[in-house]
């Protein structure tokens, strides 16, 4: 398959990934840095952070081995701010605020949240009601733990629309609703601001949804790089 590159820059790039889509190798033939430096004709391009599988948008590609050393230490130091949105069908213990607390594992490969703070999870959300039984949040992580969002969405009584794993939704859904819809960070003393909407899924096409996220102003259009 072919990526859609949103911004090309001599030292990195920034693709869309679609849900469904995992970072890694898994069974695949060939995994997602193959196929993408297959597709801009380099031998290597390097993976700087990830996005489950069941995640769509943003993703961060480095072209040399500097960028990437580069991007590693960005994100080490929380110094790229990230951007998502969610959908939940449930009304969550409060509408806004910070989620913090560490994470443990649990059964079936994953996480839950525990009111113990010494290397905690920090997550700042605020959501909005769309309609009767659909909310969206705006999920800004200031940590990056696995599952991070997915466990603060559950802690909130809010799992995320279509995610199994962490909430059993009653509504059938084509996939579970979460997406990395912006990126902030400055590079190299350039400062980028990339954003992008969910491309996969009915119900980010419901006008409802549409209209709550165009409310929002840090999801326009703007310039790339700001």
């Amino acid at each position: 398959m072919e990526f859609d590159i949103l911004y090309q820059h001599r030292d990195f790039i920034i693709i869309y990934k679609p849900c469904g889509v995992s970072v890694h190798k898994d069974r695949e033939t060939i995994g997602l840095t193959t196929q993408v430096a297959n597709q801009l004709g380099m031998a290597k391009v390097w993976l700087v952070h990830r996005l489950d599988k069941i995640t769509s948008g943003l993703l961060i590609l480095a072209l040399n081995a500097e960028s990437a050393a580069e991007f590693s230490r960005l994100f080490a130091e929380h110094k790229i701010q990230k951007t998502y949105l969610a959908l939940s069908n449930q009304k969550p213990k409060k509408k806004q605020g910070r989620i913090i607390g560490d994470m443990k594992k649990a059964r079936n490969g994953a996480w839950k949240l525990c009111q113990s703070k010494e290397n905690p999870a920090i997550t700042q959300f605020e959501s909005i009601s769309c309609e009767p039984n659909l909310r969206l949040f705006i999920l800004k992580p200031q940590t990056g733990k696995t599952h991070q969002l997915r466990v603060a969405m559950k802690s909130l009584s809010s799992p995320i629309l279509g995610d199994d794993l962490y909430g059993k939704n009653t509504t059938e859904v084509d996939r579970t609703y979460l997406h990395a819809a912006r990126l902030e960070f400055e590079f190299h003393g350039e400062k980028f601001d990339v954003r992008a909407m969910p491309k996969e899924g009915e119900w980010w096409q419901k006008e409802s949804v549409i209209a709550k996220i165009n409310e929002k102003p840090f999801f326009g259009k703007g310039k790339i790089p700001v």
